[in-house]
């Protein structure tokens, strides 16, 4: 008899990604005669139900394929006894067979709002241990309810397509363009808890996701449900589905920017207003928050109002003066050029 369905789901998406990690690492050393040494691969666990399932999954697969499995859990610092927690899913990982594990304290600061400065943090310890301990990749735990969850937080932003395509199942940290596997996300949360509850796998639930205080929590437990009320079951499946579809057009989109970026350039490397202004407005606004980075804006800070503002000096020019955009960089139009520098 084979494993329950729950757990055979979690281990087939996580032999998937596997398979391509070790495609992805033979193919990177195969200059070398010798043997690649055997892969490194984490698991970013918060002692969750999604991110102790996904432990356990890699601590079954990765033997398999002879790849290394280790583990981190990173402590933020934002309720009493976080620091006994993170001990307590060092152990859990150890126990699964997982090593190297490591718990990392973070600072959280306040920039951009809580939740994404608790981001910013986790993501910058789990960076620093993939380059520590020399890691191919790191497997995240979201899920398909997740991805519809940001899919919705996207468009209410009204942050353009790029927003809508949700989590990439591949992402990149600093040099690395492939660090970063999202295994779960064409499975749902269901699927996942119930693989820990048959797996008698301790699981620690967040009271911050219960918290009315966080956007993502109120849109998780009050916002799809009533989407699902009005609309009826498939909400999530739905969304997840547009957040791959809207990833393929912003992918299309921004390769068809960066073709045309050389074109509507001057011998001198200046952005012409006219071929600009002959750009579908997708691929121009590209064009222009490619320009606006290139000159320093950090593109975390640079969002689509700005991008606007800088299209209207081509599309709806009056004489207007330059527009600001962070980073201290200004955008000005001089003699049919556009002009995007340090000011």
């Amino acid at each position: 008899m084979g494993p329950h369905p729950a757990v055979a789901a979690i281990r087939l998406a996580v032999r998937r990604v596997l398979h391509d990690i070790l495609n992805d690492h033979q193919t990177s050393e195969h200059s070398s005669h010798e043997r690649p040494p055997s892969p490194l691969v984490l698991v970013a666990c918060s002692g969750g139900a999604d991110s102790m399932a996904l432990a356990s999954a890699l601590a079954f697969e990765a033997p398999k394929l002879d790849i290394r499995a280790g583990g981190v859990t990173v402590d933020h610092g934002l309720q009493p006894g976080s620091d006994q927690r993170a001990d307590e899913v060092v152990l859990r990982l150890r126990e699964l067979g997982l090593d190297p594990v490591d718990a990392t304290a973070v600072t959280v600061g306040r920039e951009g709002g809580p939740e994404a400065a608790a981001r910013d943090a986790r993501y910058a310890a789990l960076d620093a241990a993939a380059e520590r301990h020399g890691a191919t990749a790191i497997l995240l735990g979201h899920t398909r309810d997740d991805q519809a969850e940001t899919v919705l937080l996207g468009l209410a932003r009204g942050s353009g397509i790029r927003s809508l395509s949700g989590m990439a199942a591949v992402s990149g940290g600093p040099g690395a363009a492939r660090r970063y596997r999202r295994p779960f996300l064409q499975l749902d949360r269901q699927t996942v808890r119930k693989a820990c509850m048959v797996q008698s796998l301790p699981v620690w639930d967040d009271p911050h996701n219960a918290d009315p205080a966080y956007t993502r929590s109120r849109l998780r437990h009050e916002g799809l449900p009533a989407l699902e009320k009005a609309l009826g079951k498939g909400v999530v499946e739905a969304l997840a589905r547009t957040a791959q579809l809207s990833r393929d057009d912003a992918d299309a989109l921004d390769a068809w920017a960066g073709q045309a970026e050389a074109s509507v350039r001057d011998a001198a490397g200046g952005l012409e207003c006219a071929k600009l202004y002959a750009l579908p407005p997708a691929v121009r606004r590209r064009v222009l928050r490619r320009a606006a980075i290139e000159a320093g804006a950090p593109a975390g800070s640079l969002f689509a109002r700005h991008v606007e503002e800088v299209d209207r000096l081509i599309t709806g020019w009056r004489g207007q003066g330059a527009i600001n955009l962070p980073g201290k960089v200004v955008a000005r139009r001089q003699g049919g050029r556009l002009v995007i520098r340090q000011g």
